[in-house]
């Protein structure tokens, strides 16, 4: 890999943070930005990040993994949900930012193939990077949906997988804008949408950047 390794925590709506984030990385065609999911719901524009992370794709590698909120999004769309079981997580929000007026199909092509094109994990040969959490003693390609996805970092503490390499996940959401790095996991959700900070984090280096929704970045 000849550019850097770059992982973005829960986006959830935050397109001034996600903005500001990406001004100060300054990301570049070599570089490598895997974003952990959850880019919809609860916050203010989740429109705008969409369309914003479908033109990441032009400017640099970007590797988006699918959250729980695309999930829950995707399935009321595909009709496998009712819309019931989305809108109290956020989704209204979502929808208020797309101008719903009651026709489900709401989504600009580019966004719905944006959606449609997530992944559940990406790896390298020293880290992983997952939405929710894993089971040490299965490789990714074993895990279930609900560990990918659902599993909170609250309910299920995993020790270190069984590949030796150091895990990179979201969806716990830390109330106090922090970073939780325990050697063999690194968690970035730091709970922009609810007054925290959006974080990258260069995971060869260690550089950080962090930004709050209405605030400038901060780099350490």
């Amino acid at each position: 890999m000849k550019g850097r390794l770059i992982a973005i925590g829960d986006i959830h709506g935050c397109l001034g943070a996600l903005e500001a984030l990406l001004e100060a990385i300054a990301p570049t065609p070599l570089d490598t930005i895997v974003t952990l999911g959850d880019y919809v719901d609860r916050g203010p524009d989740s429109r705008g990040v969409i369309t914003r992370l479908c033109r990441l794709r032009e400017e640099t590698q970007l590797v988006p993994l699918i959250g729980n909120h695309e999930q829950m999004m995707l399935d009321v769309l595909r009709g496998r949900a009712p819309y019931q079981s989305w809108l109290p997580h956020g989704g209204i929000a979502t929808l208020e930012s797309y101008e719903f007026a009651g026709d489900l199909n709401f989504l600009p092509s580019e966004h719905r193939a944006f959606l449609e094109s997530l992944v559940d994990y990406y790896e390298t040969p020293t880290h992983f990077f997952v939405h929710a959490n894993y089971d040490p003693q299965l490789g990714l390609d074993a895990q279930s949906p609900e560990m990918l996805r659902w599993s909170s970092l609250r309910e299920y503490l995993p020790a270190a997988h069984q590949s030796g390499r150091i895990a990179v996940v979201g969806h716990t959401a830390n109330p106090e804008g922090q970073i939780l790095d325990m050697g063999h996991l690194i968690a970035l959700d730091t709970f922009c949408y609810g007054g925290g900070y959006l974080s990258a984090l260069d995971v060869l280096t260690g550089e950080v950047w962090q930004a709050a929704e209405v605030q400038r970045p901060v780099q350490w």
